[in-house]
């Protein structure tokens, strides 16, 4: 009798001791100096901070992320082998379902949008796709607890500890600053937050009180969108330009010369590579960005504008998924307009 109630208590318990582990961090010497910073430069209560650090839940699949690991062989599908990085890619991000609900965000948030293109330059299409890609449109911001996370990401051994432990600072920061429960909020394994994603750090320097009522709160459009917008211009966008253009070369792979946004090239020095458009009007160096395509490379120039978005995430398929699905989002848009 008492095997079998012990049997069900364990099975009762069984996905808390496997995906749930809490822990006292308050005991740790770092987080009580942590607090201490905290107390002292930022005037916060000291037991408040103590309750919130006394149980944590620690986030295992988040640490993973940034805790080194053996190499393992992955068994690849025939169907994968056969495609190229950027196909699959392009199935992920740019799907008909997100182009058309890109289109409804476009036409719902249509006033907001046009402010920010007003006030920042960017064109409302490129908004629209970064909330699109990051979230979904606001469907998918996350379901880590950002402070258990970024707790966990600072104070367990990691490649970032410091980098999390600043974003956990900003955080706090920001919670007491809008008197929000920091325990209540969730975001991605990084610690990232609302429609735009924003990193803590990112709140101070970049997010804006697009829809002036006194908080800034990146779960709500307005103030997402009027963010994004914000961001691009922080880091150099310029309505004047393209950012991207399709380009032809001779072959079927591209290895002639380095890719991706690291790298400028003149065009006058890029003997055999011109815009299959045959307009292009950007008269400064271009990066060359390769997409690996099943059976040939797709080459494009990219502007300075095209950089600015590898800003916001340091990738050249990220940028690129960003400029297309927007402009089959313009694309779409305009025929629903006429």
């Amino acid at each position: 009798m008492y095997r079998k109630i012990f049997s069900i208590v364990i099975l009762f318990f069984l996905p808390t001791l496997l995906f749930s582990e809490n822990k006292n961090y308050y005991k740790n010497k770092e987080v009580k100096k942590f607090i201490k910073t905290l107390e002292k430069e930022h005037g916060f209560n000291k037991e408040n901070l103590k309750k919130l650090f006394s149980k944590v839940e620690i986030q295992k699949s988040a640490l993973k992320q940034y805790q080194p690991s053996k190499k393992r062989v992955k068994k690849v599908k025939k169907t994968e082998r056969k495609a190229g990085s950027w196909d699959r890619y392009e199935k992920m991000f740019l799907s008909a379902k997100r182009v058309k609900k890109g289109v409804l965000f476009m036409k719902k948030y249509k006033k907001s949008l046009n402010k920010a293109y007003k006030i920042y330059g960017v064109l409302p299409e490129y908004i629209t796709a970064i909330i699109g890609i990051e979230t979904f449109y606001g469907k998918n911001t996350g379901r880590y607890p950002v402070f258990d996370t970024l707790t966990t990401l600072a104070f367990e051994k990691n490649r970032r500890n410091r980098f999390f432990k600043n974003e956990l600072k900003e955080f706090l920061i920001l919670s007491k600053k809008n008197k929000e429960n920091p325990k209540a909020v969730f975001g991605s394994y990084a610690g990232a937050i609302g429609l735009a994603q924003f990193m803590p750090s990112n709140f101070k320097k970049l997010a804006v009180d697009f829809d002036n009522d006194g908080v800034i709160d990146l779960n709500n459009v307005v103030d997402a969108i009027g963010s994004v917008a914000n961001y691009f211009k922080k880091a150099g966008w310029s309505k004047h330009i393209p950012v991207a253009t399709r380009v032809s070369y001779i072959g079927k792979r591209f290895n002639r010369l380095k890719t991706g946004y690291q790298y400028k090239y003149k065009r006058s020095h890029l003997n055999g590579i011109k815009p299959k458009s045959g307009k292009f009007y950007y008269a400064k160096k271009v990066h060359l960005i390769k997409l690996d395509r099943k059976k040939y490379d797709e080459l494009w120039y990219g502007t300075k504008n095209f950089y600015v978005i590898t800003r916001y995430n340091r990738s050249n398929y990220y940028a690129m998924a960003i400029h297309k699905l927007a402009e089959k989002i313009k694309k779409r848009y305009k025929r629903l307009v006429i």
